[in-house]
């Protein structure tokens, strides 16, 4: 039983993916003192991950937040998993498997599928889907009561949020042992229904789409609507710093999955403006032209910083956004608890969501939904049925 396994430092923990995800994973459960088998069909991918890790630890020994020893440590507890084209022997012998390769289902199932001989009956199989259906990845598997979504943040190492997803097929002792283990490992778990975009990547849809109708509309321009989130929302970034940063193409495919997942429900639909500059290459930092233009000697936009357009523009991004966490509630994705840790800790929103519609108050909420649809007529506006009945039983959204 998943349960009985040892969540020490004897577990072996595989990782198959060396991307970014894939190599701060790994450097995660070999900080947590476990061996680490890290895996890709491109074995270079490997060595440039490896790389990457020594990289990242030499930082912190540098800033002195480890000793060079312990560094050293970390280090040596991953090893190359050797040609996974071949073969999948070198995970034989893990407790886990984490695959954090490329979001797409048909890729997944076949991993896992390949995965499954060759471990043992007692290895977890999980999967770092962003917004894939876990229930779909696991049906791959003979023994799909064993897989589980154990979701981290990125940059692992440093985001402390972990959503487990248990499917439809997963025993209960597997998540609440996959939930134990990232506890272990440092981090604050939170359970999601395996539902598109689970809790984070559903609930912050509103935070990048609302703000690109605004956009969209000529409201205000992109530093303004930053400069808004930022200083008068108090959030860290702005909307379109976070989608450069994340990467437009990264952004764009999280959005459109929930879309087409939730049956094209109008609250998700994508916007044509970063279908755009999807399709032109621009996706942000890592490409230096985004919604900002990052290269050398590039002029930087000035906001326009209207307190009254800034304060109209945070009422109506945070209403569609408390609506959303208020859904969540009542579609049963989480709960309220775990809603508020989820979006404070996995994308350092000022507050929870729940908290601050109750701060603003659920009557005001509901207005200015109501008047966004009046004004619209689009479905988009809707308020949640859970937030119309707490307005009218006079109740907290937290309760």
């Amino acid at each position: 039983m998943a349960a009985e396994q040892n969540v020490g430092g004897a577990l072996i923990v595989g990782v198959v993916g060396a991307g970014a995800m894939g190599r701060g994973i790994a450097q995660v459960a070999a900080a947590a003192g476990h061996r680490v088998v890290l895996g890709d069909l491109d074995t270079l991918a490997v060595a440039r991950a490896r790389e990457s890790i020594r990289g990242s630890l030499d930082r912190d020994v540098t800033k002195g937040r480890v000793e060079r020893a312990k560094a050293d440590e970390i280090f040596s507890r991953i090893c190359a998993a050797g040609e996974l084209s071949v073969a999948m022997e070198a995970f034989g012998a893990c407790g886990i498997v984490i695959e954090a390769i490329v979001e797409q289902l048909e890729a997944k199932r076949a991993l896992f599928g390949a995965l499954e001989p060759t471990v043992s009956p007692d290895c977890v199989l999980a999967t770092n889907t962003s917004s894939l259906s876990v229930a779909a990845i696991g049906a791959a598997c003979a023994r799909a009561e064993r897989v589980v979504g154990v979701h981290f943040f990125n940059p692992a190492p440093v985001m402390p949020l972990v959503e487990i997803v248990p499917a439809i097929t997963t025993a209960p002792e597997w998540s609440e042992w996959a939930r134990a283990l990232v506890q272990r490992w440092g981090k604050t778990p939170v359970v999601a229904s395996d539902t598109p975009g689970f809790i984070v990547n559903r609930i912050a849809r509103p935070f990048y789409g609302e703000s690109l109708r605004i956009l969209e509309e000529g409201i205000a321009d992109v530093a303004t609507i930053d400069w808004a989130m930022r200083e008068i929302g108090g959030f860290r970034m702005g909307p379109f710093e976070l989608m450069d940063f994340i990467g437009n193409d990264v952004n764009y495919a999280v959005t459109t999955s929930v879309f087409e997942s939730l049956f094209f429900d109008p609250r998700y639909r994508p916007s044509l403006i970063q279908r755009r500059l999807v399709d032109a290459g621009l996706f942000g930092r890592k490409r230096e032209r985004g919604y900002y233009d990052y290269r050398d000697g590039a002029a930087r936009p000035s906001a326009q910083q209207d307190r009254a357009l800034g304060e109209q523009i945070v009422d109506r991004v945070l209403a569609m956004l408390v609506n959303e966490a208020v859904d969540a509630v009542r579609l049963r994705v989480a709960s309220p608890h775990d809603i508020e840790l989820a979006m404070t800790k996995g994308v350092n929103y000022p507050r929870g969501l729940l908290a601050w519609g109750d701060a603003i108050g659920a009557p005001e909420i509901l207005r200015r939904l109501e008047a966004l649809q009046a004004e619209y007529g689009e479905d988009r506006y809707r308020p949640s049925p859970l937030l119309r009945r707490r307005v009218r039983e006079g109740r907290d959204l937290m309760s």
